[in-house]
């Protein structure tokens, strides 16, 4: 008789440090699995309908990565980048009382950096290129951080 295996790691953005499966017969590692999945294509299907996104990044909003769709940039180091933009971004709103954060852009060389909030636990970095259709972005982007937000408050709701 082999010993059990050790349960797997809390999804970072867990409010329930011992996760028990969201269905009664799908273990914790599968559902964290189909969970990280679901996130994922999420991120794969806004580069697919916005014109010039090339990267995103989900973190949590204290920089600890939760998946990506990137091939160039660093992941983590996006993530915890990005928590200290919005952090600093949001006490600049709140100090020029112009009402809460949506996102932060940032006009590069040769292309944009975008961190949105997704909820109040995580974030959303967007990377595009030079062409990245601005237009399209603010069009399906609230449609984007719903969706991730929908998932992952199922991963808190029990």
């Amino acid at each position: 008789m082999s010993p059990p295996s050790p349960p797997s790691p809390p999804s970072p953005l867990s409010d329930n440090p011992d996760p028990q499966p969201s269905q009664a017969s799908q273990p914790p590692q599968a559902s964290q699995a189909s969970q990280a999945s679901q996130l994922t294509d999420i991120l794969v299907s806004l580069r697919d309908r916005v014109m010039g996104v090339s990267e995103t990044v989900l973190s949590t909003v204290d920089g600890l990565l939760v998946v990506a769709d990137a091939e160039t940039v660093h992941p983590e180091s996006v993530a915890a980048l990005a928590a200290a933009t919005l952090g600093v971004s949001r006490r600049i709103a709140d100090q020029a009382k112009v009402g809460a954060l949506r996102e932060v852009v940032a006009r590069c060389g040769t292309g944009h950096v975008i961190v949105l909030a997704v909820g109040e636990r995580a974030l959303l970095t967007v990377v595009g290129d030079d062409g990245l259709d601005m237009a399209a972005f603010q069009r399906e982007s609230p449609a984007t951080v719903d969706e991730l937000t929908n998932v992952l408050a199922a991963d808190v709701a029990y």
